[in-house]
């Protein structure tokens, strides 16, 4: 049982098919009883902590594992014919909504009282922006997918007449935001080895995307900086006591858009496992 007087944070960085991963951890969690004051999603991440606040234990699992093998769900058919490599419409609507194949269990999602931050980046300025619960609503999923809109990839998502990308260009793990917003003990799952981000990790991208979106194109070509400075602010507060890093040790051959079914489910079993150390964490 976490201490009853400190503020828990729970940050799920995504990452396309490696937050199986992250999935993982946060199944563990729902099967420990584990519950957070705030949690915060980014990209995919965002996607697996609605269902974690819905109470949906193995309904993202379930998207990695069925779903995500259809071609209207992501591939180079949707790529060619909608201009996005992951339809994220199919997605967070066709398959979520209240007469979809598995919804979001709304009610559920609305009860729980833990905060939600949905992170995107803005593409126009390449500011960070946060959505919260508020900006969810009954069939309604709009803030995830903005969220998840890979660059290049996809195409910017519009909320409210302003286009989102992926908000892992903008603020990839945000642990200065959860403590600004008052988090006392944070669990940070991260989906990639435990090494720095390499500083040309992501220059063909960023090479593209500065010819549509300038400013959100320099965002991207630095966004290995502010990973690895966040990650690294993560790791200080850990050998303070202030926070947990959950990460996988091997990424089974996934990436952002590439999956195998032996990847999936290593990762997913490798999350669950590793999930188990959250308890212990928050109980100290």
């Amino acid at each position: 049982m976490a201490n009853a007087t400190a503020k828990t944070a729970l940050i799920d960085v995504g990452g396309g098919y490696r937050a199986v991963y992250s999935c993982g951890v946060e199944d563990r969690l729902m099967a420990d009883g584990i519950e957070f004051d705030h949690v915060y999603g980014i990209s995919a991440g965002s996607a697996n902590l609605a269902s974690f606040l819905a109470r949906q234990q193995t309904r993202a699992y379930t998207f990695y594992t069925q779903y995500a093998n259809r071609k209207e769900y992501a591939g180079m058919h949707e790529f060619v014919h909608n201009h996005n490599f992951v339809n994220l419409d199919y997605v967070y609507s066709t398959l979520s909504n209240h007469d979809g194949e598995y919804p979001l269990d709304y009610e559920a999602f609305v009860r729980n009282p833990t905060k939600f931050t949905v992170v995107a980046c803005n593409a126009i300025d390449g500011s960070a922006k946060y959505f919260d619960k508020s900006d969810v609503s009954f069939d309604n999923f709009d803030v995830l997918k903005a969220s998840s809109a890979v660059p290049v990839a996809c195409e910017p998502y519009m909320v409210h007449g302003i286009p989102y990308y992926d908000g892992g260009i903008a603020d990839p793990v945000p642990v200065q935001r959860a403590l600004d917003d008052g988090a006392d003990k944070i669990v940070v799952v991260l989906t990639r080895l435990p090494e720095p981000r390499e500083a040309h990790a992501d220059e063909l991208s960023s090479r593209v995307l500065k010819r549509i979106n300038p400013v959100a194109g320099e965002r991207l070509a630095m966004r290995y900086k502010t990973y690895n400075d966040e990650v690294a602010l993560a790791r200080e507060l850990e050998s303070q006591g202030k926070a947990i890093v959950i990460e996988p040790h091997d990424i089974h051959g996934l990436s952002t858009l590439h999956r195998s079914f032996e990847g999936i489910e290593a990762m997913y079993r490798e999350g669950f496992a590793d999930g188990a150390r959250v308890a212990e964490f928050l109980a100290q």
